[in-house]
């Protein structure tokens, strides 16, 4: 059986980078944890998967359609993440300001 030639290798992993390159887009993610807030927000992932459908307006913050919310039962962690990178950091200093400890991946 012979060898696929070196042409052929290289213009399959260019066609296979112009076609993620045309698909993918940036995401960023927010860890928000509950343990330690003087005085949470009931219910935050419920609220936050509200404000993304346009349901409960967080003031000062555009509707995040895109938001992902994760939530793991028993865990004290939310999870969030969205392409809206401004909008995203906008969402974190409210959350800061309410009392939540959070970490990005920007």
């Amino acid at each position: 059986m012979s060898k696929p030639s070196k042409k052929r290798i290289v213009m399959t992993r260019l066609v296979a980078e112009r076609w993620l390159g045309d698909l993918s887009s940036p995401e960023y993610r927010i860890s928000i944890y509950e343990a330690g807030t003087k005085a949470p927000v009931r219910n935050l992932a419920s609220l936050l998967r509200s404000f993304r459908d346009g349901k409960a307006p967080i003031r000062g913050i555009p509707q995040i359609s895109d938001l992902g919310v994760e939530s793991p039962e028993g865990d004290g962690t939310i999870t969030i993440w969205s392409s809206d990178h401004s909008s995203l950091i906008l969402l974190d200093k409210w959350l800061a300001d309410r009392g939540y400890e959070t970490t990005g991946i920007w």
